[in-house]
């Protein structure tokens, strides 16, 4: 799996809320808008930053939206989501998309910027909606200066920590020789309704995965850990184990061995898994897929934000889009008891469904339709996925230590159910 080093989470790191009473001007026309408020949440580190904005319009409703500020020198614009950003000098022009562009009385609405700076977190100024001045300043002296840059196209918000900066081992990773004695047979785990893949692990006989497994540790081998469990299981005597330690090079994971090209282009999976602690607002990877049709690059399954979340190693691209909206339309991943995760990539289609515990997942879907806040970013080019393997185990991008077990694991070209 390639390392996606360049990608770690936004994380609310400071808010500044500013608010009063301000006049309105709706489409051309001067109006009040008692108790407007702007919430500028900033999120900032060493040389760059995002802020989520929202636009509170107060007792008068808008059609449509513009809201201006100056930043106090150092900060520039490199892109948003949710509205049309541009930065003319050290003032911000932020335009609503077509989507968002009404706002009901007393309602209000959310969009995102970043950008980059040298002169650290100066709170921005001069605060504007339609042209009037906001949060109780002044009224502007001058008419906002239109943009001379192009718009900036909406994009995912960026990382809020640097990457790592010391490069993985040039060493290979060590491998883990086949066993020299066959393991036995044992019938496979209840209810795997003809799957290609049914594995609840049970013939496994040492303490390190064999057989139809094999330990990996793409690109470089830490302090990750993967090992056959007998105290905590979901059904039988034995489950897989991985202690996923926090670091980009701490990744490791056990690959099945099993000719799975029988299952097809149309996949539907179905793994039971318990871990000890919620995933963090950084990325992070349980269960990865080799495309064929994508450079031999990973689907990834795994979670940012607090959330679980599909991502496409080839460029990065997640599902839902890291927007709070987006990240909203996904759930957590329950700890301390086992879950039922099951998926289905239909390579014809380019489509995409999970549902955990029986229960479809709206964030975690691309149905074929481009929609904002959740596939909109997926299908930024055509996507015909080809996956050929399975891993299951941990890769954290930055923060995140977990304990995470695996058990009555399941592959087949239908739906194999809970």
């Amino acid at each position: 799996m390639r390392i996606s080093r360049t990608r770690i989470t936004a994380a609310v790191a400071a808010t500044v809320t500013v608010a009063a009473a301000v006049t309105t001007v709706l489409a051309g026309t001067a109006s009040a808008a008692q108790g407007c408020r702007i919430d500028y949440q900033p999120n900032e580190w060493t040389g760059g930053f995002t802020a989520n904005v929202r636009v509170s319009p107060g007792d008068t409703a808008l059609s449509s939206w513009t809201v201006t500020w100056s930043y106090l020198g150092g900060q520039r614009i490199t892109g948003g989501w949710n509205a049309q950003v541009s930065q003319a000098g050290t003032t911000v022009t932020a335009r609503n998309a077509a989507w968002n562009g009404s706002v009901p009385a007393g309602g209000s609405t959310e969009f995102g910027v970043q950008g980059t700076s040298t002169s650290g977190s100066a709170v921005p100024t001069g605060f504007a909606l339609n042209g009037v001045a906001c949060n109780g300043g002044p009224p502007p002296t001058t008419t906002p200066v239109p943009p001379t840059t192009t718009p900036v196209p909406p994009t995912t918000p960026p990382p809020t920590t640097p990457p790592p900066t010391t490069p993985p081992p040039t060493t290979p990773p060590p491998t883990t020789p086949p066993p020299t004695t066959p393991p036995p047979t044992t019938p496979p785990p209840v209810g795997c309704a003809g799957a290609v893949l049914c594995d609840g692990f049970e013939n496994q006989t040492g303490t390190t995965p064999a057989g139809d497994w094999s330990v990996v540790n793409p690109d470089c081998s830490g302090a990750g850990r993967a090992a056959v469990d007998t105290t905590t299981t979901h059904s039988g005597s034995r489950s897989l184990r991985i202690d996923g330690a926090a670091g980009y090079c701490n990744h490791v994971f056990v690959r099945s061995n099993k000719d799975l090209s029988a299952v097809g282009t149309v996949r539907y999976g179905r793994i039971w898994l318990r871990h000890t602690t919620a995933l963090p607002t950084q990325h992070v990877t349980m269960t990865a897929m080799t495309d064929t049709a994508d450079g031999n690059k990973d689907l990834r399954m795994g979670g940012q934000n607090g959330a679980l979340q599909w991502n496409r190693a080839s460029d990065d691209a997640t599902l839902p889009e890291q927007s709070p909206a987006g990240v909203a339309l996904s759930v957590p991943l329950p700890t301390g008891r086992w879950t039922c995760l099951e998926f289905m990539v239909d390579g014809n289609q380019g489509q995409l469904r999970t549902w955990l515990d029986g229960t479809a997942i709206t964030g975690l879907t691309a149905d074929g339709v481009a929609t904002h806040d959740i596939d909109g970013q997926w299908y930024n080019r055509t996507w015909r996925p080809r996956l050929t393997d399975l891993k299951l185990g941990w890769e954290s991008y930055g923060e995140g230590a977990d304990t995470i077990w695996y058990d009555d694991v399941a592959l087949g070209s239908s739906r194999i159910g809970c």
